[in-house]
């Protein structure tokens, strides 16, 4: 039986374990002595499941977080922390 993450924080953890997973890969490509191509393709893939894990933690953010930031009025401070996350993220 495969697990199907529900929650979204069951999906973040699910997430983060796949790139743990690509991670210790890399690593031990690196200590074998792989191919540089292959090493970097696997490494692309920990970050390919990372940008993943921030996709879902940025819709439940927005979903929960942001959405009660704004409901108390806080609004200025949730578009603030946006901005700062879309600036770091290019």
């Amino acid at each position: 039986m495969t697990f199907k993450p529900a929650t979204s924080k069951e999906r973040i953890e699910h997430r983060y374990k796949i790139s743990l997973g690509h991670l210790k890969k890399v690593i031990d490509m690196v200590e074998s002595g792989a191919y540089c191509i292959d090493v970097i393709l696997q490494s692309q893939a920990v970050q390919k499941a990372l940008r993943a894990t921030d996709e879902v933690l940025l819709e439940n953010h927005l979903k929960t977080c942001a959405a009660g930031m704004i409901k108390r009025g806080e609004g200025e401070k949730a578009v603030k922390e946006l901005a700062e996350i879309l600036k770091n993220s290019r």
